[in-house]
């Protein structure tokens, strides 16, 4: 059951006394039934905000629904751990104090290290290796092991027993993965530090419920619950917290009015508040419509979320992954095209070369194949390896269809599910996030060296307007006050620009010695800007303003291209929230149920969505704020692909005249243009 505040949410209890034709309101992942229709649309508005959390798989930041299909994954993966391992495993995990990552890799090191009854693997035979099945564990000392082993047929049928030393086992491939093991442990437990097991499923394994006696009294019981002492404060501070926060809500939403006298008197409600709860006022200025975002997508509709997340990965970390960039519309057309493209084999090589270098459970998996160099022969057994890895039932159905050479053939969203897995893979190596690392330096850097430019022209004209205005206050004391001047002439300063002056050097000096780093930044990153000024002439107020003006464009760009993950532009007041790709020009629309998605493409319709906000509610508020704040930048993008869009249909247009009148080959379809993509990055 999806989390609300890291707590199970209990779901409302069907109304007494139903009648067979009574119309009522269902919600259709919860099946609750509801007979007032504001309480059904008020627990479907709260199904919609991402506020959920998987019980899983620990992902945050989800709608309900979105949690649900979390959780039904996760379980798939918790069904795939070998049986054979349950009770070993859950012998480990319980009252472990280890963090996640380092208990998934005590369990695994742990289980490689000893087999269990029941594992199938391979025994070296007559010179040969051949499949078998331990059927006992024989101990003849400490860390001392032989196995009886059946020997398997390719039927997987019992030939002949025998035994056999620990040195003649054989295991090709890891037995599980970290992920599916990740899986198990979270799904197995209702609580971390320490992790404790359902207790259904401690006594089906026969495993001991009781606190052991170097936990007592690191832990209490609430509830019938294991509660970590060191969390006891916190999460009872935190429920207050919630408490007043409900409290001051209900307050804010809810009362409307108040008694004085025996008299009401309307209480004004204190804008922003949440969007479903505004009302038309007779203040309100003039809405314009909003526009229909455009919807002609080449792929199935509930592929376009993962088809911009592949393609803004791979565009994004182009240089890590040692892939040069492809247009959104280049990467959609190869994958609905029915053969094998280089611009698709390009992207499975670059991700697949991060699995290989990383020497994990990939690189185990492809060992035995002796495949070096991928390419467009061989780069199908890769990929069919991988699907062997992550052993998922759906894609596994394409596997003979690739492996025959027909990777074409296979459908739209299941490419983009592979690509997605393959991602998803590779975001967890410890390769690749050395790089993210690197890239989270270069931004901190860069940062730092904006804030110090903002700082730095925030100096200069505090200088310039204090040595102005101590300028025109000397000129009055030498005009009114010269008798004054000469004779206290040590107890008055020669104008305040010198005392600010002065002043500011100590600052400055400040400055350069705390930012030594993001000056070096600067250094590496700032060539193409230069100092205007030369010969020790000062720089013009309008030119001043427009070198500022060209700095911090600068910095957006440099921080753009080391971009770590994507957020949302912002939501409306149905929850739709709207992304902003810059290298694809468009303003794309996901539904809050994220099935629907549409983008905008021009400015026109940018204004006219800025003109549909109401900000008397939050979520449009915030962003059209966001909006407002990058409008120059968004506009300048979605012109420049308008103008190259009707630049391409006027090529078109004067190629096809020119056909008319000469035997001339005519213009070629832009929707292959894909075909002639070149990783021009590709390491050989």
């Amino acid at each position: 059951m999806p989390l609300l505040r890291r707590k199970p949410f209990p779901l409302t209890e069907p109304p007494q006394d139903l009648k067979p034709d009574e119309h009522v309101y269902q919600v259709r992942f919860t099946k609750e039934i509801f007979r007032d229709y504001q309480d059904y649309l008020n627990r479907l508005n709260l199904y919609r905000q991402r506020v959920w959390a998987c019980k899983a798989t620990g992902k945050t930041g989800l709608t309900y629904e979105e949690a649900l299909v979390s959780e039904q994954r996760a379980t798939e993966k918790f069904l795939q751990f070998p049986k054979e391992f349950t009770t070993p495993a859950l012998r480990i995990i319980q009252y472990s104090m280890l963090p996640l990552k380092e208990l998934a890799d005590s369990i695994a090191e742990k289980l490689h290290e000893r087999l269990f009854a029941g594992a199938e693997l391979y025994a070296k035979k007559d010179d040969g290796v051949c499949p078998c099945k331990i059927l006992k564990v024989i101990q003849e000392g400490v860390d001392r092991y032989r196995y009886e082993v059946a020997w398997l047929d390719k039927n997987k049928n019992i030939s002949e027993k025998t035994e056999v030393n620990a040195e003649d086992l054989v295991q090709k491939k890891p037995l599980f993965s970290r992920n599916i093991l990740k899986s198990f442990i979270r799904e197995s437990t209702y609580r971390n530090a320490p992790w404790v097991l359902h207790d259904k499923l401690a006594q089906k394994h026969g495993i001991s419920t009781d606190v052991p006696a170097e936990l007592r009294g690191k832990v209490f019981l609430k509830n019938g619950l294991i509660i970590c002492s060191k969390k006891r404060n916190n999460e009872e501070s935190m429920e207050e917290a919630d408490k007043h926060k409900r409290k001051k809500l209900d307050g804010t939403l809810v009362k409307c009015s108040s008694q004085e006298n025996g008299e009401y008197k309307d209480i004004p409600v204190k804008y922003p508040i949440d969007d479903l709860l505004v009302k038309p006022g007779p203040d309100d200025p003039v809405f314009t419509d909003r526009p229909s975002p455009s919807r002609d997508f080449n792929v199935p509709m509930h592929c376009v979320g993962d088809l911009l997340m592949v393609w803004d990965f791979c565009t994004s970390f182009g240089k890590q992954l040692n892939l040069s960039p492809y247009s959104l519309e280049d990467f959609e057309n190869a994958i609905c095209n029915k053969d094998s493209n280089v611009l698709l084999v390009e992207s499975h090589a670059a991700l697949f070369r991060v699995l290989i270098d990383d020497d994990g459970e990939y690189t185990s998996a492809i060992e035995n194949r002796k495949l070096h160099k991928i390419t467009m022969v061989n780069w199908n057994k890769y990929l069919c390896d991988f699907l062997e890895m992550i052993n998922i039932p759906q894609l596994r159905n394409y596997e003979a269809t690739i492996r025959r050479g027909h990777y074409g053939l296979v459908d739209a969203n299941a490419k983009l599910e592979i690509l997605r897995e393959l991602v998803n893979q590779v975001l967890e190596t410890a390769i690749f996030r050395e790089k993210l690392d690197v890239l989270i330096e270069q931004r901190q850097e860069l940062g730092a060296a904006k804030r110090e430019e903002a700082l730095e022209d925030g100096r200069k004209r505090r200088e310039k307007r204090e040595r102005l205005k101590g300028g025109s206050e000397s000129n009055g004391n030498q005009i009114n006050n010269t008798n004054i001047a000469e004779t206290n002439d040590h107890n008055v300063p020669n104008g305040h620009g010198e005392i600010e002056s002065s002043q500011d050097n100590s600052d400055r000096s400040g400055i350069k010695h705390s930012s030594h780093a993001s000056k070096k930044t600067l250094k590496n990153l700032d060539s193409e800007l230069k100092e205007p000024a030369e010969n020790g002439k000062e720089l013009s107020h309008k030119e001043s303003k427009k070198r500022s003006q060209q700095r911090r464009e600068y910095f957006e760009r440099e921080i753009e291209k080391r971009i770590i993950n994507r957020s949302p532009l912002g939501k409306d007041r149905d929850y739709n929230r709207y992304w902003w790709f810059r290298r694809d020009g468009r303003i794309f629309v996901e539904s809050c149920e994220s099935k629907e998605w549409g983008y905008y493409s021009s400015k026109e319709e940018l204004d006219a969505l800025m003109g549909s906000l109401n900000c008397k509610g939050e979520r449009e508020r915030a962003l059209k704020n966001h909006l407002e704040k990058n409008y120059s930048s968004i506009c300048s993008e979605l012109q420049k692909r308008s103008k190259d869009l009707v630049q391409n249909i006027a090529n078109d247009e004067s190629a096809l005249r020119r056909s008319t009148r000469v035997r001339a080959p005519p213009r070629e379809n832009p929707a292959n243009a894909f075909l002639k993509y070149v990783n021009k990055w590709k390491e050989e």
